[in-house]
């Protein structure tokens, strides 16, 4: 079995470009299904010789594990797509995986910042300074676009447009997507960047990155996520604050304003509407809190 997940792990990257944090978490995933079959099967299992049974045992035993229901239906996501590739590859005649079922929960509403707390934390950074600049215009952008951390720090020079108010976007699986930037964003972005002194080791022109450390060097997610962090404790938000935080409170705040579900899917680069649905929860959520409160005859 871990020559056939190996196998599975090359096409991903060379026929899917898929992205290094998504083939890791399929290695992890499909090498502890390979480890649970060789245990209960053998050391010469096949993927013809696994059956939906085999793979029910295998969910039973991630349930009595412990493991969180998400990260169950994440690993039976990836034992799908590696059997599908199996089937594909003539491994085996059929899927066993398909015929399993996702355990069910509730899926937890993202956090995500009022506009008065979005204010005092895009005011934080000082803007006298050149990191402050820089701190700015990497909220500003954020909150903006929608970006992911990911997003933000993958940015380069030739990727913006000023004139337009539009940054090109590269999301998961590399997929592309046009971002609109406001002016908010737009303005901090071009005091930024006549500060910024890019490092001699770093690409030139279009292909120079956007956001550098004080060496010049392209910014980490890392160093935004300790960036945030100080943010959070000089403006007393919420520790759960994160940088995808920013990229929830934009989507919510959008829907919140009647912008419509698909707009939000395609501004945020979500593949499936599925994934963008869980705003339109949160924002519902909000409004009925409004009405409990507001209204005379609520039953309140």
């Amino acid at each position: 079995m871990h020559s056939e997940v190996a196998q599975f792990l090359k096409y991903l990257s060379s026929e899917r470009n898929a992205s290094e944090l998504t083939i890791k978490s399929y290695r992890e995933d499909l090498i502890d299904l390979a480890d649970y079959l060789v245990s209960e099967m053998g050391p010469g299992v096949k993927p013809a010789d696994v059956s939906p049974r085999i793979l029910r045992g295998y969910s039973a035993a991630l349930h009595e594990a412990g493991y969180a229901r998400s990260s169950i239906s994440r690993k039976l996501a990836s034992l799908r797509s590696f059997f599908r590739f199996a089937q594909r590859q003539q491994m085996c005649d059929s899927n066993p995986g398909k015929p399993l079922r996702n355990p069910r929960g509730q899926r937890k509403l993202p956090h995500f910042l009022t506009d008065q707390e979005i204010g005092r934390l895009l005011s934080a950074p000082n803007r006298r300074t050149e990191l402050g600049q820089r701190d700015s215009a990497i909220l500003e952008t954020m909150y903006s676009a929608g970006l992911r951390v990911s997003e933000v720090v993958g940015l380069n020079e030739g990727d913006l447009d000023f004139e337009e108010g539009l940054a090109q976007v590269r999301g998961k699986g590399r997929r592309e997507r046009l971002s609109p930037l406001g002016r908010y964003a737009i303005d901090a972005l071009r005091k930024y960047m006549r500060l910024r002194k890019v490092a001699e080791n770093e690409p030139k022109g279009r292909q120079a990155p956007v956001f550098v450390n004080r060496f010049g060097n392209r910014l980490t997610t890392r160093s935004v996520g300790r960036m945030l962090e100080k943010y959070i404790q000089q403006t007393g938000l919420n520790t759960r604050t994160s940088p995808h935080t920013l990229r929830h409170s934009f989507a919510t705040h959008l829907l919140d304003r009647g912008a419509d579900i698909r707009s939000v899917q395609e501004l945020l680069g979500h593949k499936s509407l599925v994934t963008t649905q869980i705003y339109t929860h949160l924002s519902t959520a909000n409004l009925r809190e409004v009405y409990l409160k507001a209204h005379p005859r609520a039953g309140q």
